[in-house]
């Protein structure tokens, strides 16, 4: 069989505060009236150039948040609207541009997951092609208005990709990613919502997404009572969500694994303080 090399750094990026009122009803990183949640996105130096996982909120929606975002999401998750914040500027701030950005690769596609697209307007932008098409074409009232077709206005090049027979740790996984990425099927919060796994070569990321949004789901199962109503609230399939979020808890409780999500101020410090996951060469073999 054919191997290859694939080296990788990954660097936990918050590419958008978000201050949505209800304090300690959603988590413990506010006051008592406002919480605090962030956009978790990585940016992975590989072999294959610099991918982005998740976009965050971007220069556009700071500039003109309303057109970008959406009033409904500005009024309901108050963002900071940060520039520096933003993905293009910390990865200028690490020394590169967005043109080195060669691949990003989308949990989903609601917008502050993707407002940052137009900063990287020469990426391929990989995502489930399930996903692409609920967005292309909702089927549901709230489908129509969770994703922002202004984000994509300017014609993204596109990779859509489907799972296939491959597992990884119990799951479905999409191979032939850059950087040796996998995407696993984590329906439920949109019709196709996936997590990002990373082999750093020294143990597994997995990028959950919106799976979950508190990091007691995968450590007791226990959630906040705010941030449980809102999952309830902006999912597609509550039964395959919850079956997801369970099958997360069994991997997380595993140890092979480390998993975090999207929104989680306490997961990105405890990645930020952690010792940054090295540069590492992995050896793979295709249909391992």
């Amino acid at each position: 069989m054919t191997s290859w090399r694939v080296r990788v750094r990954v660097h936990h990026l918050n590419c958008g505060t978000m201050r949505p009122f209800g304090g300690r009803l959603l988590n413990q990183s506010g006051d008592r009236t406002t919480a605090r949640l962030v956009c978790h996105c990585l940016l992975i130096e590989t072999d294959d150039g610099l991918v982005l996982v998740d976009t965050g909120l971007g220069t556009q929606a700071v500039a003109r948040p309303k057109e970008i975002l959406g009033r409904p999401f500005v009024t309901m998750t108050r963002p900071r609207l940060d520039v520096t914040e933003t993905a293009v500027r910390q990865i200028a701030a690490l020394g590169h541009t967005a043109a080195d950005v060669r691949h990003i690769v989308l949990t989903h596609l609601d917008v502050d997951h993707t407002a940052g697209l137009t900063d990287f307007p020469e990426a391929e932008v990989h995502v489930h092609a399930t996903e692409l098409e609920a967005a292309r074409r909702p089927v549901t009232r709230f489908e129509r208005e969770r994703y922002r077709p202004v984000v994509w206005s300017h014609r993204p090049r596109w990779v859509e990709h489907q799972a296939g027979d491959d597992r990884w740790h119990g799951f479905e996984s999409v191979r032939g990613l850059p950087g040796g990425l996998l995407l696993i099927p984590l329906t439920g919060h949109t019709r196709g919502h996936v997590g990002v796994a990373v082999d750093t070569g020294d143990g597994w990321l997995l990028h959950a997404g919106d799976a979950y949004f508190h990091h007691d789901q995968v450590e007791s199962g226990g959630c906040p009572p705010g941030l449980r109503l809102f999952q309830t609230l902006v999912q597609a399939d509550r039964t395959t969500r919850l079956h997801n979020a369970d099958r997360l808890r069994e991997v997380a409780r595993a140890g092979d694994v480390t998993i975090f999500c999207a929104h989680d101020p306490v997961e990105l410090e405890r990645r930020r303080t952690a010792v940054q996951e090295p540069s590492r060469s992995s050896e793979r073999r295709l249909g391992s």
